[in-house]
């Protein structure tokens, strides 16, 4: 069960929860497969872009308005990467009163030049109210996000950093040209003390272990050969659309976006 009322810090204002998922909803308004759809959906998004989406959902601001209590999520979220400030938090208060405005899209100055104040108005006003006016709180956030998401496309941003993904295939190909000369020492050193102790036979697969290594070195070469002269590919990232939750590590949040009600 959720608490009737938001928790508060000793100062009298409602506190700002900590970051442990792209989608908090501390109403219960949301279903676990509500919550866990979207989650996915701005997980994905942000695998594929970068950019990052936090929801939050509260009972109230109280006393603050939403444009107060946003900013105070912004500085401790940090959406968004480091430098590129491309983070956006979605929140919603659904029982402030009309002069708090009930939601709200903080926008970080990196996605600005296209979900600008005016754009994040739009989205609230025609895209999420009439939805949470019929008490469609799942379809007016997945609307929501949609059209952030499609403002956020026309934004000239870097790629998602793959380096995190990539370090195992990375560190392989920097130990390939030590590793592959050494195994060829090694297999011709094994091959010359065999043939003195056992004279001239063939050593096969299943009856010995330089055939294995000798398919080893082939394989071994092969990928070194495709390294240096296949051309593509690269580095396989793994993984699916979700993943791991890390948190936010940008910021760049200066009040811009919209608020309103419903």
């Amino acid at each position: 069960m959720f608490a009737a009322h938001p928790a508060r810090a000793a100062d009298g204002f409602v506190a700002v929860p900590p970051l442990t998922q792209r989608v908090t909803d501390l109403t219960g308004t949301l279903a676990p497969q509500q919550r866990a759809a979207l989650e996915n959906v701005l997980a994905e998004y942000e695998q594929q872009r970068g950019s990052q989406i936090f929801v939050l959902m509260v009972p109230t601001t109280e006393p603050e308005t939403i444009d107060q209590y946003s900013i105070r999520v912004a500085d401790a979220w940090k959406a968004g990467r480091q430098s590129i400030d491309d983070g956006v938090i979605l929140l919603i208060a659904k029982d402030n009163p009309p002069g708090l405005r009930k939601m709200r899209i903080e926008t970080g100055r990196g996605v600005q030049g296209s979900l600008t104040d005016a754009v994040s108005s739009r989205i609230l006003r025609d895209v999420m109210a009439p939805h949470f006016r019929q008490n469609d709180f799942y379809g007016g956030l997945a609307a929501g996000i949609s059209a952030i998401q499609a403002a956020i496309d026309k934004e000239a941003l870097p790629g998602p950093d793959r380096k995190a993904g990539n370090a195992a295939a990375s560190a392989l190909n920097d130990w390939l040209p030590v590793l592959f000369p050494l195994a060829i020492v090694v297999f011709f050193f094994l091959s010359a003390i065999l043939r003195r102790g056992r004279g001239p036979q063939i050593v096969t697969g299943r009856r010995g272990w330089p055939t294995t290594t000798a398919g080893g070195l082939g394989g071994l070469g092969g990928y070194e050969a495709g390294r240096r002269w296949g051309g593509g590919g690269g580095g396989f990232g793994g993984g699916g659309g979700g993943g791991g939750f890390s948190g936010g590590g940008g910021g760049g949040f200066d009040g811009g976006g919209a608020s309103g009600n419903w």
